[in-house]
Formats: C-alpha cells, sequence, structure tokens
C-alpha cells in the first residue's frame, strides 16, 4: 500500500468518526453530508501534496547544480 493510499485511509476513517459524533449530536444530514465531502476534499489535497515526490536536482551543462552560487576557482 502506498503512502497516499495510507494517509487517505486514515484521514477517512477520521472524518467516519468526525460524522458518527456529529450524528450523536443530533446535527442534520444534510450538514453532515456537507462536512464529509468537505473534509474528504481536504483529505486528498493534503495526501496529495505530502506524497509528492520531490523534483530532483539534476546538474546543468556546467557540471554545477542550479542554486548552487558562483564557481569558485581551485
Amino acid at each position: 500500500m502506498s503512502s497516499f493510499q495510507t494517509y487517505l485511509l486514515g484521514f477517512i476513517i477520521v472524518v467516519i468518526g468526525l460524522a458518527a459524533g456529529a450524528y450523536m449530536l443530533n446535527v442534520p444530514g444534510v450538514w453532515i453530508g456537507i462536512g464529509v465531502v468537505v473534509l474528504i476534499g481536504i483529505g486528498i489535497l493534503s495526501a496529495t501534496s505530502r506524497t509528492k515526490p520531490r523534483d530532483p536536482q539534476y546538474p546543468d551543462d556546467t557540471g554545477r547544480t542550479p542554486g548552487a552560487g558562483p564557481r569558485r576557482p581551485y
């Protein structure tokens, strides 16, 4: 199971728990449904941003990595 799937599964379990708690507090079902949809959207966005692979830094044609600063003479 990838880290994205693990994060999203845990987030869905939290959302189900919050929805059950709201139901026990007699919150109207429409608002529970809206809250679930919003939280699932937030969960997908945060899972995507947390598990996105970093871009590798390749050396340019001078042999230096980008952003390494000026070349020092030896």
